[in-house]
Order: C-alpha cells, then structure tokens, then sequence
C-alpha cells in the first residue's frame, strides 16, 4: 500500500502576522520575573495604553505637587507603575494604538529612574550610565527582532523587568540606600547586557560564515573552516 506523504499546511499569513506582532511588542515591553509569574492570574487585565498613561501621569503629577521628598514616598511612584502596568501583561497587544505600549513603559520607567534619583540626591552620572545600559538593552532587543533573532527567555528574567527594577530603586530611595542599589543595578545589569549581546551576536557571524561556507560546493573543507573561523589551517 503506497501512502501519500503528508503535508505540513502553511501557517496563515495574517495569523502569523499577528503572532510576530504581538511577540514583539511583549518582547519590546521588557517584562521581567514579577510580571511573568503574575501574568496569568490577572484575568483579562487592564487595557495597555490607558493603564500606561494614567500611570505616566499619576507619577509627573506626584512630582509637579512636591510629593517626591526622602523616605519611604519614593517607593510610590514604583508601585503606581506596578499596580497600572503589571495587568496589561496578559492583553494580546493587538489594539490599534497598542504599539504605543513599549514607548509609554520605558518613558515612565526612565521618568520615574530620573524623579527617584534626583529626589534622593542619587550621583546624575550614575543615573545617566543606568539609563543608558537600559536603553542599550532595548536596542539591542529591538535591532534582534527586526532581524527575526529572539533573545533567549532568561535575558529578560535576568535583567530584573521594569518592575523589579523600579521596585529596588524605590526600595533603595525610600531606605537611604539608593546609590549603592544603582551601582549594583548598573554594574550588574551592564555585564550581563553586554556579555550576552556581544556572545549571542558572535555566534550568529560565526553561523553565517558555517552557512556561506557550506554553500560554496566548489571550496575545500580547509577553505570552508578558514571562512568559518578566520582562521587557516595548521599545514
């Protein structure tokens, strides 16, 4: 009896747009362990883009009243972001305006960084090298996915989320504690950054130049390893 080989069906094309959208805009979202882990018992959540900005306003409006004074208030605009922003985990981020997500949490986490920061007399270049190793992260996810190449899961568990590190920085603020949890948090979230990026984008060349090789059928094995590595082989 001759079988017919089966056929895998081909995804739909819209479908699969969605899904790549929505994979996206989670990833450019920068959720960390707290909202992981919390995402699927907030039932149907909080709609993005109105919980983002009530939230960015609620925390310029306790700065422009003077409510940001030292002691445990500076852990407030931590919560504010965390209590808005945590149940919109688990929409789908599909809404028209929906893409205005990502931009709305990392400006009000950079907001909320400077306005803890400068309340409790933190270091400014210390804050300026935090934004800038964040910012650095958010690039990097960004340029990756448009080049259809995820970070692995545990980057973002690793880098703490906008929630947890906006928790720690209020916690630190409100204790008298919070230029040494910025150094930390710097000198932490730097290495880890850089270290995995710089890997990651190394063996994607290093995969590449494999792939190149492999389709040269006229190359040698010595020329197709030289091309992989850089480097030629022993004589």
């Amino acid at each position: 009896m001759i079988t017919q080989p089966q056929t895998t069906p081909a995804p739909d094309p819209y479908l699969e747009r969605l899904r790549v959208q929505t994979a996206r805009l989670l990833a450019y979202r920068d959720d960390g362990p707290l909202v992981t882990a919390l995402r699927g018992k907030v039932g149907p959540g909080l709609p993005p883009v109105p919980a983002a900005l009530v939230a960015l306003v609620a925390i310029v409006a306790m700065a422009a009243a003077g409510l940001l004074d030292n002691g445990p208030i500076l852990l407030a605009p931590a919560l504010v972001m965390v209590v808005l922003v945590l149940p919109t985990a688990s929409r789908d981020h599909l809404g028209k305006l929906d893409w205005l997500v990502p931009p709305l949490i990392r400006g009000t986490e950079f907001l909320t960084i400077i306005l803890i920061g400068l309340a409790a007399e933190a270091p400014k270049w210390l804050l300026f090298v935090l934004l800038y190793v964040i910012g650095y992260h958010t690039y990097d996810t960004v340029y990756r996915t448009r080049q259809s190449i995820w970070p692995p899961d545990w980057v973002f568990k690793a880098g703490l989320g906008w929630e947890l590190r906006l928790l720690l920085i209020g916690a630190g603020a409100a204790f008298g504690a919070v230029t040494w949890v910025l150094a930390g948090l710097t000198l932490y979230l730097g290495v880890m950054f850089a270290v995995e990026s710089v890997t990651s984008w190394v063996r994607l060349d290093k995969a590449s130049a494999l792939a190149q090789a492999g389709d040269d059928l006229e190359a040698s094995p010595e020329e197709a390893a030289e091309q992989a590595t850089g480097e030629a082989e022993p004589a």
